[in-house]
């Protein structure tokens, strides 16, 4: 309801005339069809500035509590996340992980563009961590490809705890689809989907330029968390939706 209003009126055109965002390689995200935009996360305005400068709308995922809020509060964040195409997560009790992922197999195979930051998480310094092999499960059992993306200076513009991007050059590089038939029927083989996953953040470390790191950004963040307190400092923020 929201994303055609977001995006063509209310918040695309100014965003775009203020921030001046550019976008090489759009060609390369398929004209139909479900595909996945595997990102890099580097600040909250990625999922932003990533539909921004698509013609097809990209959906993500977010928590369903995301859209049951009360009052003006509870409508002006489910308003927001509707508009920017986050799809509620029902966690029904399951894992979050097997949740996200049902969920994201019935947008993909709707045909929907499928925003996935692999990381799990935003960078917290810049650099670019291991993926979750849940993107190449994704793409495996839905038979569809994987196009590797580049957030470009988003951290810039956007440091963690910073509610509003400073006006800065932010761009988006868009690498050419890789393509899953090689995996197909491989969705339980824990070695094809490392694999898989480990050429997908190769090629977005190609396109951003980032330092990579053979490492979980989520266990590390939390080791930052815990240095901090222990040094008595507040630690990193809490991811906000998107991540």
């Amino acid at each position: 309801m929201y994303y055609r209003l977001f995006k063509h009126a209310l918040i695309g055109p100014p965003v775009k005339a203020y921030y001046r965002p550019w976008v090489e390689g759009e060609d390369n995200v398929p004209d139909t069809g479900g595909a996945i935009l595997a990102s890099n996360h580097l600040s909250f305005s990625d999922s932003v500035f990533l539909p921004l400068v698509l013609k097809r709308k990209v959906v993500f995922l977010g928590k369903a509590e995301y859209f049951t809020g009360k009052g003006p509060k509870g409508w002006a964040t489910r308003a927001f996340m509707e508009g920017v195409g986050v799809i509620p997560v029902h966690r029904g009790g399951g894992r979050a992980s097997e949740a996200a992922l049902r969920t994201g197999l019935q947008a993909l195979q709707a045909g929907e563009l499928l925003g996935i930051y692999p990381e799990g998480t935003r960078s917290p310094d810049g650099r670019l961590y291991r993926g979750k092999t849940g993107v190449a499960r994704m793409a495996i059992e839905a038979g569809v490809p994987i196009v590797p993306v580049a957030m470009i200076d988003t951290d810039i513009a956007q440091p963690i705890g910073q509610r509003v991007p400073s006006r800065h050059p932010i761009g988006v590089k868009i690498g050419e689809p890789i393509r899953i038939e090689a995996y197909a029927g491989r969705q339980e083989d824990r070695d094809a989907l490392r694999e898989l996953t480990d050429i997908v953040m190769r090629a977005i470390a190609d396109l951003s330029g980032q330092e990579y790191v053979e490492r979980d950004a989520a266990q590390y963040k939390r080791e930052l968390e815990r240095q901090a307190r222990d040094a008595g400092i507040a630690g990193p923020e809490d991811d906000l939706p998107g991540a």
